[in-house]
């Protein structure tokens, strides 16, 4: 006879769940993580969309902390997308060697910047439609640059957000376009950018792909996963990958935990 473990259990428990709870479930998993971390946003540095949409393209197999290390200089020397297609090849390849593949970066970057000068007149597109048409520009990067440079909402599926939700059991998807439809009719559209960074901060600092902190995870309750990672609090806050921001929430002590009856909570 089959065995199930505690995990398999709680997890067929959420499977169970209506649409209407699973909405409401989801909603209150945003609440506490915008608890969490009030001060997410968009961790790439920039000040124009221009600067944003390199700077995304870039951030490619690196992080954004060395992008940020990068961009100062790139902009300084060529600000326009103008300059950047029309830039010394060579010279951006060095400005752009600590992000690695830096060849293939550099390519991209005077290939994008041509099609904004030649098709848009040397500005970034502000709509979904333009911007996916630009050489390699996805919806992932096209979202990232109207959440946060226009203000228009979108959500980013990148590795992160597709691992948080399926954890979360928002959905089975893992099709990033499906991911993004399925997770985008659980919310409000106002919501959508926000959402995008604080499970993208949950992912980095606490839901790690390969240990997840869960005794220190502050929607434990709300989460068919629980149990995947590290349960003992004093072990998972050692597991913690970020330091709190300044005027940032202190942890709890204990961090929470599951339910006491490891069921999923009600929700209002």
């Amino acid at each position: 006879m089959p065995v199930t473990t505690p995990t398999a259990a709680r997890r067929a428990r959420f499977a169970a769940e209506s649409p209407v709870a699973l909405t409401r479930r989801a909603r209150r998993i945003h609440r506490a993580l915008l608890e969490r971390y009030p001060y997410a946003h968009c961790e790439l540095d920039f000040e124009t969309p221009l600067q944003l949409l390199v700077a995304t393209v870039l951030s490619a197999q690196t992080t954004d902390v060395m992008v940020n290390t990068v961009t100062p200089t790139l902009f300084s020397r060529w600000p326009t997308a103008e300059a950047l297609a029309g830039a010394d090849r060579e010279e951006m390849e060095a400005v752009l060697r600590p992000t690695g593949f830096f060849r293939a970066k550099t390519n991209s970057v005077m290939k994008l910047s041509a099609a904004i000068v030649e098709r848009f007149g040397g500005e970034v597109p502000g709509r979904l439609a333009d911007l996916v048409t630009l050489p390699g520009v996805g919806r992932k990067t096209a979202n990232v640059v109207l959440g946060n440079a226009f203000d228009v909402p979108g959500i980013t599926v990148d590795t992160h957000f597709g691992r948080l939700v399926r954890r979360f059991g928002w959905t089975d998807e893992t099709d990033p376009v499906k991911v993004e439809h399925a997770i985008g009719a659980l919310f409000p559209k106002r919501d959508w950018t926000m959402l995008s960074h604080v499970l993208i901060f949950h992912g980095r600092r606490t839901c790690h792909a390969r240990k997840p902190a869960c005794g220190a995870c502050p929607v434990a309750q709300w989460c068919p996963s629980y149990g995947e990672g590290e349960t003992d609090p004093v072990k998972a806050r050692k597991l913690l990958a970020f330091e709190l921001a300044p005027g940032a929430l202190v942890l709890p002590d204990p961090p929470p935990g599951p339910l006491p009856d490891d069921r999923p909570a009600e929700t209002p």
